[in-house]
């Protein structure tokens, strides 16, 4: 399709003939569309592409005619709704007012917009935020060609030439708002102005006139709401329910989010009952007001409660569904407890608004009753969650202190504190451990052991760093003391799981897990430990911390301020009788040393390591000045893991992939195996046996495969819930051996071990795509090569 900024200004009759043929097409595809939505999201990019253009924005003017909105995708299944006034003081409100077309050379230029009109002005936050830089803005009415009714705007932002749009894009533009005129007029008649609040169900086909009737019949004598009729026995979904309820109302539908950040500013004067009486929620305020959340916004206009309670707000409403709407009060005032909601607490701490500079009264008013049941509430929130880490983030002048919470090995909003509080929120938790509060300027370590504070018997390892401003960030990671996983819920595959089990069994040698921090490196050292534990069985751990405890084990907890390293304590296992020992961690020859040295006494060693790959453990520990003989002897095998997202077993969609989907999946493969025997002599014929194998195994009857892609619930986040275990298990085999004792290079360990079985991170991430636990993106994310 040509395009008129590829040729911008220039009126050759073929670049003419071209682009209204474009035109003309585009035309055709909105008058096929069946609602706004669909004209906003589907043709956006087609049309960007016709004009040339960078960025495109449709305005739609709303019922009451004083101000237009438009609906942005901000992710998969997000979406915010962006209003102006019917005014001079935007380009598109000035549109709005005049039914004028506007063709602006630069937005930033202000003698070229005050020349259009004084009062108006660019709204650079958008750009300010994102780093995009509007220049050449072409804007025109959505006018009906009969009475030339404004219903909307349609506005294009930037030409890919950089000049200003062209004569041939006026005309263009002109013309299809009037073809998007009398589609939104069409629209809005047929779809958009129902006469019941669930007549919109009828329109999009999801029930009939009489299954509505006869289901509002039902759901009165049975004493529930419609809405949840419709939803148990119709099997409806919030989202086609929340649709209706939007062109009922006239308003956007907004969906429960589970990412979203709790406004406590907001909320600070509202209590629990109050909200689910009223059946309305303050979610935040930006540029384009106060967003409140509804589930019937005539009741909440008609009353006028939000104006009072908020007088300096300019309200801006969003429905929802009864059942979404009850989410959302439980996700912002949480689950009833003792001790209040997190919202319900910061409402009655006093805001100076101060901007948080630090103050000799800091300590006092980390003492604040409710500032300590903030703190708590904050880390037991944590805990049901199922959080690893707490974040704690200050941010300068009177920016509110973020708090967010890590889970599934993923950062989420969790609150967001006034900045009066950044000090005193610091120094309580550093209170807590035991730190020191008048040292700002250092690192500090520290330990929670809650019980002594909170309903929880968990233990918190607490690190605050300096940053700038003369602040500090603090995070928290939970450390439950929980029993160990058995072996078989690690999520090994089966060639793992045995050939795992043969190694541990073993009397005597070392054994290393290797992988990051936070990989699940020491939770598969319990379970191996589990495995093993039996009351004949003397097993000593050294750990730092002791995050998990197992009955049998004699655990140790390392204490370096008091003198009581790893070296030490291993030393002192060896006096102590053991029959296995479990070191936290090897980072230095001395403590390789001693391990080495107890596993070719008769015992049987393991511990983890920091290194990418199993075959990089071996070069690593040869590096620390390991005789490669007794190393070579000891060693019984490296596993090394990572933990990938596991897709919500709720929500995932299934699909059946092209088959250049999965010759993609293969290449990616057999990367790895191009050093190995079968594929230096024949790959094509290695390749297909690979394939072949995988058919009988994950494929169907026809040989199809089915792979699952992310979607999206109230019972996840972003379409996943839980991590799986990739494993990478290197046996220390006879071949092995010998390549050590010969110092080999990475690349001939590799070669060996994926000879002898083993697979790679990236390999067993694969299989687990073709399983359907978890996708190609999130086996990327933490497999490298």
């Amino acid at each position: 399709m040509s395009s008129v900024a590829s040729r911008s200004g220039v009126g050759d009759v073929a670049s003419r003939l071209a682009f209204f043929k474009g035109l003309q097409a585009v035309t055709n595809r909105v008058h096929a569309t069946e609602n706004i939505d669909e004209i906003i999201f589907e043709l956006s990019a087609e049309i960007c592409s016709l004009f040339a253009a960078d960025r495109l924005t449709i305005y739609v003017v709303d019922e009451s005619r004083t101000t237009i909105s438009s609906r942005v995708k901000t992710g998969l299944h997000s979406i915010r709704t962006i209003r102006l006034p019917i005014a001079e003081n935007s380009v598109a409100g000035y549109v709005a007012l005049t039914g004028q077309m506007l063709n602006i050379h630069d937005a930033y230029d202000e003698r070229e917009l005050k020349a259009i009109s004084s009062r108006m002005e660019f709204r650079r936050e958008v750009d300010d935020r994102t780093g995009y830089r509007c220049h050449q803005m072409l804007v025109a009415p959505i006018a009906s060609p009969d009475d030339g009714e404004v219903l909307g705007v349609i506005q294009l932002i930037n030409t890919r030439n950089g000049e200003v749009f062209s004569a041939i894009a006026e005309e263009g533009v002109q013309g299809l708002g009037q073809t998007l005129a009398i589609a939104f007029a069409q629209r809005r008649h047929a779809l958009i102005q129902p006469k019941s609040r669930y007549e919109g169900l009828i329109n999009d086909g999801k029930l009939t006139s009489a299954e509505l009737e006869a289901a509002t019949s039902a759901a009165r004598e049975q004493g529930i709401a419609l809405e949840q009729y419709l939803i148990e026995h119709f099997k409806l979904k919030a989202s086609d329910i929340g649709s209706a309820l939007s062109r009922f109302f006239g308003i956007p539908y907004e969906p429960f989010r589970q990412d979203r950040v709790k406004p406590l500013d907001l909320l600070k004067n509202l209590k629990r009952d109050y909200v689910q009486q009223a059946q309305w929620l303050p979610l935040e305020e930006n540029t384009e007001g106060l967003l409140i959340l509804v589930t019937d916004p005539e009741q909440a206009i008609a009353s006028r409660v939000v104006q009072n309670v908020f007088p300096k707000a300019h309200p801006v409403y969003c429905v929802t569904t009864q059942a979404e709407f009850a989410q959302a009060v439980a996700q912002f005032f949480g689950v009833a407890a003792d001790d209040g909601s997190v919202s319900d607490i910061l409402s009655d701490l006093s805001d100076d608004d101060s901007d948080g500079t630090t103050t000799p009264e800091d300590v006092s008013a980390a003492a604040d009753n409710e500032l300590v049941k903030l703190v708590n509430r904050i880390i037991v929130d944590a805990y049901r969650q199922g959080a690893s880490d707490i974040h704690v983030e200050p941010r300068p002048g009177k920016e509110k202190t973020q708090i967010r919470f890590r889970k599934d090995g993923s950062l989420v909003p969790y609150i967001e504190v006034p900045s009066s509080y950044r000090s005193p929120l610091v120094t309580r938790i550093k209170i807590m451990c035991d730190l020191d509060i008048s040292e700002r300027r250092k690192p500090q370590d520290g330990k929670i052991k809650f019980r002594r504070f909170g309903p929880l018997d968990i233990e918190l390892r607490v690190a605050t760093v300096p940053t700038t401003g003369g602040m500090e960030d603090v995070v928290m990671r939970l450390l439950a003391n929980s029993e160990p996983l058995p072996l078989e819920q690690l999520g090994l595959s089966e060639r793992n799981f045995e050939r795992l089990k043969d190694a541990v069994g073993k009397p005597y040698g070392i054994f290393f897990v290797c992988g990051p921090t936070g990989s699940g490196k020491t939770t598969t050292l319990h379970s191996i430990l589990g495995s093993i534990n039996t009351p004949d069985t003397k097993i000593w751990t050294a750990e730092d911390p002791v995050e998990i405890t197992q009955k049998g084990l004699r655990q140790v907890q390392v204490n370096r301020k008091a003198g009581l390293d790893f070296p030490t304590v291993m030393r002192s296992f060896l006096r102590a009788d053991p029959d296995v020992i479990m070191v936290g961690e090897m980072r230095d020859k001395e403590t390789v040393s001693i391990g080495l040295e107890a596993s070719l006494t008769g015992h049987l060693v393991f511990s983890t390591l920091h290194t990418n790959s199993a075959p990089e453990s071996i070069v690593r520990l040869l590096d620390m000045g390991m005789d490669p003989f007794n190393f070579a002897d000891a060693l019984l095998g490296v596993l090394a893991q990572r933990l990938a997202k596991r897709l919500c077993s709720k929500c995932k969609k299934a699909y059946h992939p092209e088959e250049t989907e999965i010759r993609h999946l293969l290449d990616e493969y057999c990367e790895d195996l191009m050093q190995t025997k079968p594929f230096r002599e024949d790959p094509e014929r290695a390749r297909e046996q690979i394939l072949d194998a995988w058919r009988q195994r994950y494929g169907d009857s026809k040989g199809r495969f089915t792979l699952y892609q992310p979607v999206g619930c109230e019972h996840c986040t972003g379409g996943y819930k839980g991590r799986l275990g990739l494993h990478e298990l290197m046996i220390g085999s006879d071949s092995v051996k010998a390549l050590i004792q010969e110092r080999a290079r990475v690349a001939n360990l590799l070669a060996t071990a994926l000879e002898e079985g083993m697979r790679t991170l990236r390999q067993d991430g694969i299989e687990k795509v073709l399983a359907g636990l978890t996708d190609l993106k999130q086996v990327r994310k933490v497999c490298i090569r």
